[in-house]
Protein backbone atom coordinates (compact mmCIF):
# COMPACT_ATOMS: atom_id res chain seq x y z
CA UNK A 1 0.00 0.00 0.00
CA UNK A 2 1.42 3.32 -0.80
CA UNK A 3 1.36 5.97 1.94
CA UNK A 4 2.01 9.61 1.60
CA UNK A 5 5.41 11.09 2.69
CA UNK A 6 5.59 14.99 3.21
CA UNK A 7 8.76 17.08 2.13
CA UNK A 8 11.49 16.44 4.59
CA UNK A 9 10.56 13.44 5.78
CA UNK A 10 12.98 10.60 6.53
CA UNK A 11 13.97 8.02 4.23
CA UNK A 12 12.52 4.54 5.14
CA UNK A 13 15.10 2.10 6.51
CA UNK A 14 15.10 -1.48 5.65
CA UNK A 15 14.74 -3.69 8.16
CA UNK A 16 17.99 -5.32 9.44
CA UNK A 17 16.24 -9.24 8.80
CA UNK A 18 15.45 -8.44 5.56
CA UNK A 19 18.63 -6.76 4.62
CA UNK A 20 20.21 -10.14 6.37
CA UNK A 21 17.82 -12.51 4.21
CA UNK A 22 18.44 -10.37 0.68
CA UNK A 23 22.58 -10.36 1.36
CA UNK A 24 22.56 -14.13 1.73
CA UNK A 25 20.53 -14.13 -1.44
CA UNK A 26 22.70 -11.99 -3.51
CA UNK A 27 25.79 -13.53 -1.88
CA UNK A 28 24.76 -17.07 -2.75
CA UNK A 29 24.49 -16.09 -7.18
CA UNK A 30 27.75 -13.81 -6.75
CA UNK A 31 28.89 -16.91 -8.46
CA UNK A 32 28.36 -16.85 -12.26
CA UNK A 33 28.02 -20.80 -12.83
CA UNK A 34 25.21 -20.53 -10.19
CA UNK A 35 23.04 -17.56 -11.55
CA UNK A 36 23.36 -20.27 -14.77
CA UNK A 37 22.68 -23.54 -12.69
CA UNK A 38 19.63 -21.58 -11.45
CA UNK A 39 18.37 -20.47 -14.83
CA UNK A 40 18.85 -23.88 -16.53
CA UNK A 41 16.66 -25.39 -13.77
CA UNK A 42 13.78 -22.27 -14.02
CA UNK A 43 13.57 -22.79 -17.40
CA UNK A 44 12.75 -26.55 -17.18
CA UNK A 45 9.23 -26.53 -16.49
CA UNK A 46 9.17 -29.98 -15.23
CA UNK A 47 12.37 -30.03 -13.28
CA UNK A 48 15.98 -31.53 -14.46
CA UNK A 49 18.57 -33.71 -13.34
CA UNK A 50 22.01 -33.37 -11.56
CA UNK A 51 23.44 -35.30 -14.40
CA UNK A 52 21.78 -33.16 -17.04
CA UNK A 53 22.41 -29.80 -15.56
CA UNK A 54 26.44 -31.14 -15.07
CA UNK A 55 26.14 -32.09 -19.13
CA UNK A 56 23.96 -28.61 -19.66
CA UNK A 57 26.57 -26.59 -18.20
CA UNK A 58 29.65 -28.61 -18.81
CA UNK A 59 30.98 -29.05 -15.37
CA UNK A 60 31.09 -32.20 -13.03
CA UNK A 61 28.27 -34.36 -10.95
CA UNK A 62 30.16 -33.08 -8.29
CA UNK A 63 30.56 -29.46 -8.41
CA UNK A 64 27.16 -29.87 -9.70
CA UNK A 65 25.49 -30.72 -6.76
CA UNK A 66 27.73 -28.93 -4.45
CA UNK A 67 26.70 -25.85 -6.63
CA UNK A 68 22.64 -27.63 -6.32
CA UNK A 69 22.55 -27.39 -2.91
CA UNK A 70 24.08 -23.80 -1.76
CA UNK A 71 20.82 -23.31 -4.12
CA UNK A 72 18.83 -25.37 -2.18
CA UNK A 73 19.86 -23.71 1.52
CA UNK A 74 18.54 -20.26 0.24
CA UNK A 75 15.76 -21.80 -1.15
CA UNK A 76 16.22 -20.64 -4.70
CA UNK A 77 15.18 -24.94 -5.68
CA UNK A 78 13.98 -27.98 -4.50
CA UNK A 79 15.76 -31.61 -4.23
CA UNK A 80 14.35 -34.87 -4.50
CA UNK A 81 15.19 -38.72 -4.78
CA UNK A 82 13.66 -39.84 -7.83
CA UNK A 83 15.23 -43.28 -7.68
CA UNK A 84 18.76 -43.13 -8.63
CA UNK A 85 18.52 -39.78 -9.89
CA UNK A 86 18.18 -36.46 -7.77
CA UNK A 87 15.70 -34.14 -9.28
CA UNK A 88 16.03 -30.47 -9.07
CA UNK A 89 12.95 -27.73 -9.54
CA UNK A 90 12.52 -24.30 -8.51
CA UNK A 91 11.13 -22.64 -5.99
CA UNK A 92 8.09 -21.22 -7.45
CA UNK A 93 8.44 -18.83 -4.31
CA UNK A 94 11.53 -17.33 -5.02
CA UNK A 95 10.23 -16.22 -8.74
CA UNK A 96 8.55 -13.73 -6.53
CA UNK A 97 10.73 -12.86 -3.78
CA UNK A 98 14.08 -12.78 -5.88
CA UNK A 99 12.55 -9.50 -8.11
CA UNK A 100 10.44 -8.12 -4.89
CA UNK A 101 14.18 -8.47 -2.78
CA UNK A 102 15.58 -6.22 -5.77
CA UNK A 103 12.71 -3.74 -5.75
CA UNK A 104 12.94 -3.77 -2.06
CA UNK A 105 16.41 -2.62 -1.82
CA UNK A 106 16.33 -0.48 -4.78
CA UNK A 107 13.35 1.25 -3.23
CA UNK A 108 11.04 0.27 -5.68
CA UNK A 109 8.57 -0.45 -2.86
CA UNK A 110 9.35 2.87 -0.68
CA UNK A 111 6.79 5.38 0.33
CA UNK A 112 5.59 7.41 -2.49
CA UNK A 113 4.46 10.99 -2.71
CA UNK A 114 0.99 12.14 -3.34
CA UNK A 115 1.36 14.15 -5.59
CA UNK A 116 3.68 17.33 -7.65
CA UNK A 117 3.25 20.55 -5.54
CA UNK A 118 5.23 22.39 -7.26
CA UNK A 119 2.18 23.63 -9.81
CA UNK A 120 2.13 26.65 -11.62
CA UNK A 121 -0.41 29.41 -10.24
CA UNK A 122 -2.04 30.55 -13.56
CA UNK A 123 -2.99 26.75 -14.41
CA UNK A 124 -6.35 26.72 -13.38
CA UNK A 125 -7.55 22.76 -13.55
CA UNK A 126 -11.72 22.23 -13.56
CA UNK A 127 -14.04 19.81 -14.90
CA UNK A 128 -14.29 19.49 -18.74
CA UNK A 129 -17.32 20.85 -20.13
CA UNK A 130 -19.00 21.03 -23.14
CA UNK A 131 -17.55 24.01 -25.10
CA UNK A 132 -14.12 22.17 -24.27
CA UNK A 133 -14.81 18.77 -26.54
CA UNK A 134 -13.29 20.67 -29.88
CA UNK A 135 -9.95 21.82 -27.71
CA UNK A 136 -9.60 17.98 -26.08
CA UNK A 137 -9.82 16.32 -29.44
CA UNK A 138 -7.21 18.99 -30.95
CA UNK A 139 -4.93 18.42 -28.01
CA UNK A 140 -5.66 14.73 -28.34
CA UNK A 141 -4.84 14.63 -32.29
CA UNK A 142 -1.30 16.93 -31.13
CA UNK A 143 -0.47 13.95 -28.76
CA UNK A 144 -0.66 11.29 -31.68
CA UNK A 145 1.46 13.49 -34.09
CA UNK A 146 3.90 13.06 -31.59
CA UNK A 147 4.22 9.16 -32.21
CA UNK A 148 5.07 9.47 -28.77
CA UNK A 149 1.91 9.36 -27.06
CA UNK A 150 -0.43 6.35 -27.90
CA UNK A 151 -1.14 3.91 -30.20
CA UNK A 152 -4.22 5.25 -31.61
CA UNK A 153 -3.14 7.34 -35.22
CA UNK A 154 -7.17 8.20 -35.70
CA UNK A 155 -8.41 11.18 -32.51
CA UNK A 156 -11.76 9.35 -31.50
CA UNK A 157 -15.07 10.55 -31.69
CA UNK A 158 -16.55 12.44 -28.89
CA UNK A 159 -19.19 10.20 -28.40
CA UNK A 160 -16.58 7.01 -28.15
CA UNK A 161 -14.71 9.36 -25.85
CA UNK A 162 -17.49 10.67 -23.84
CA UNK A 163 -19.23 7.05 -23.12
CA UNK A 164 -15.70 5.55 -21.55
CA UNK A 165 -14.24 8.13 -19.51
CA UNK A 166 -15.42 8.14 -15.95
CA UNK A 167 -17.86 11.16 -14.68
CA UNK A 168 -16.44 13.22 -12.47
CA UNK A 169 -12.94 12.04 -13.54
CA UNK A 170 -12.34 14.27 -16.72
CA UNK A 171 -10.29 17.32 -16.59
CA UNK A 172 -9.24 20.33 -18.33
CA UNK A 173 -6.45 22.95 -17.84
CA UNK A 174 -7.13 26.48 -18.52
CA UNK A 175 -4.58 28.84 -19.03
CA UNK A 176 -5.59 32.46 -19.74
CA UNK A 177 -8.83 31.36 -20.89
CA UNK A 178 -7.19 28.95 -22.98
CA UNK A 179 -7.52 25.08 -22.92
CA UNK A 180 -4.08 23.69 -23.01
CA UNK A 181 -4.26 20.32 -21.79
CA UNK A 182 -6.65 17.03 -20.42
CA UNK A 183 -6.68 14.41 -18.15
CA UNK A 184 -9.44 11.51 -17.97
CA UNK A 185 -9.49 8.04 -16.50
CA UNK A 186 -11.10 5.00 -17.99
CA UNK A 187 -12.65 1.80 -16.16
CA UNK A 188 -10.30 -0.93 -16.97
CA UNK A 189 -13.22 -3.60 -16.90
CA UNK A 190 -17.27 -3.49 -16.04
CA UNK A 191 -16.57 -6.58 -13.57
CA UNK A 192 -17.70 -5.55 -9.94
CA UNK A 193 -14.40 -6.44 -8.17
CA UNK A 194 -12.43 -3.97 -10.71
CA UNK A 195 -14.52 -0.72 -10.03
CA UNK A 196 -12.13 0.66 -8.09
CA UNK A 197 -9.02 0.29 -11.29
CA UNK A 198 -8.59 2.35 -13.78
CA UNK A 199 -6.50 3.22 -16.97
CA UNK A 200 -5.61 7.71 -17.11
CA UNK A 201 -4.42 9.92 -19.58
CA UNK A 202 -3.06 13.12 -19.72
CA UNK A 203 -2.17 15.42 -22.62
CA UNK A 204 -0.44 18.52 -22.77
CA UNK A 205 -1.51 21.14 -25.52
CA UNK A 206 1.75 21.82 -28.68
CA UNK A 207 3.87 24.48 -27.86
CA UNK A 208 2.80 24.49 -23.85
CA UNK A 209 5.09 21.31 -22.69
CA UNK A 210 7.37 22.30 -19.85
CA UNK A 211 5.35 24.70 -18.22
CA UNK A 212 4.08 22.63 -15.49
CA UNK A 213 0.64 22.07 -16.85
CA UNK A 214 0.86 18.31 -17.13
CA UNK A 215 1.61 18.51 -13.33
CA UNK A 216 -1.05 20.56 -12.56
CA UNK A 217 -3.53 18.01 -14.53
CA UNK A 218 -1.98 15.00 -12.47
CA UNK A 219 -2.15 16.41 -9.17
CA UNK A 220 -5.88 16.67 -10.01
CA UNK A 221 -6.16 13.81 -11.47
CA UNK A 222 -4.63 11.59 -8.69
CA UNK A 223 -6.44 13.60 -5.56
CA UNK A 224 -9.88 13.22 -7.45
CA UNK A 225 -9.37 9.46 -7.80
CA UNK A 226 -8.14 9.19 -4.14
CA UNK A 227 -11.35 11.39 -2.91
CA UNK A 228 -13.63 9.22 -5.31
CA UNK A 229 -12.77 5.37 -4.43
CA UNK A 230 -10.34 5.02 -7.46
CA UNK A 231 -8.04 2.40 -5.46
CA UNK A 232 -5.45 2.08 -8.19
CA UNK A 233 -4.46 3.92 -11.28
CA UNK A 234 -2.61 2.54 -14.17
CA UNK A 235 -0.98 4.02 -17.43
CA UNK A 236 1.30 2.84 -20.32
CA UNK A 237 4.00 4.63 -21.83
CA UNK A 238 5.92 4.64 -24.40
CA UNK A 239 9.84 4.45 -23.48
CA UNK A 240 11.00 7.04 -25.08
CA UNK A 241 8.62 9.56 -23.46
CA UNK A 242 10.72 9.89 -20.45
CA UNK A 243 9.03 13.17 -18.95
CA UNK A 244 5.37 11.64 -19.27
CA UNK A 245 7.30 8.49 -17.06
CA UNK A 246 8.87 11.25 -14.98
CA UNK A 247 5.26 13.09 -14.54
CA UNK A 248 3.87 10.03 -13.25
CA UNK A 249 6.72 8.91 -10.73
CA UNK A 250 6.35 12.38 -8.97
CA UNK A 251 2.67 11.48 -8.66
CA UNK A 252 2.72 8.24 -7.04
CA UNK A 253 3.28 5.81 -9.59
CA UNK A 254 5.65 3.22 -9.65
CA UNK A 255 7.40 1.31 -13.10
CA UNK A 256 5.87 -2.25 -12.92
CA UNK A 257 7.73 -3.72 -15.83
CA UNK A 258 7.90 -3.59 -19.45
CA UNK A 259 5.80 -4.97 -22.11
CA UNK A 260 7.82 -5.63 -24.72
CA UNK A 261 6.40 -5.53 -28.56
CA UNK A 262 3.03 -4.81 -27.09
CA UNK A 263 1.83 -3.41 -30.05
CA UNK A 264 2.04 -1.78 -33.66
CA UNK A 265 1.85 1.66 -34.58
CA UNK A 266 2.48 2.35 -38.23
CA UNK A 267 3.63 -0.87 -38.69
CA UNK A 268 6.05 -1.13 -36.12
CA UNK A 269 6.32 -3.18 -32.54
CA UNK A 270 6.58 -0.71 -29.69
CA UNK A 271 7.47 -0.96 -26.48
CA UNK A 272 5.29 0.16 -23.09
CA UNK A 273 6.42 1.41 -19.68
CA UNK A 274 3.46 -0.57 -17.20
CA UNK A 275 2.86 1.82 -14.51
CA UNK A 276 0.71 1.81 -11.12
CA UNK A 277 -0.45 4.13 -8.20
CA UNK A 278 -2.07 2.63 -5.43
CA UNK A 279 -4.35 5.15 -3.67
CA UNK A 280 -3.06 5.40 0.11
CA UNK A 281 -6.75 6.11 1.43
CA UNK A 282 -8.13 2.39 0.36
Amino acid sequence: MTTTVSAGSPSPVLPEADAATYAEWFACLAEPTRVRLLHAVATAPRGTTVGALAEILGISQSTCSHHVRKLADVGFLRVRKEGTATLVTINAACCVGLPHAADAVMGVLAPRPCCPDDVPADVEVRELREEDWAAVRRIYGEGIATGMATFETVVPSRASLDAKWLPGHRWVAEREGEVVGWAAATAVSAREVYAGVAETSVYVADGHQGRGIGKALIRKQVMAADEGGLWTLQTSIFPENRASVGLHHAAGFRTLGVRERIGRRDGVWRDTVFLERRSAVS
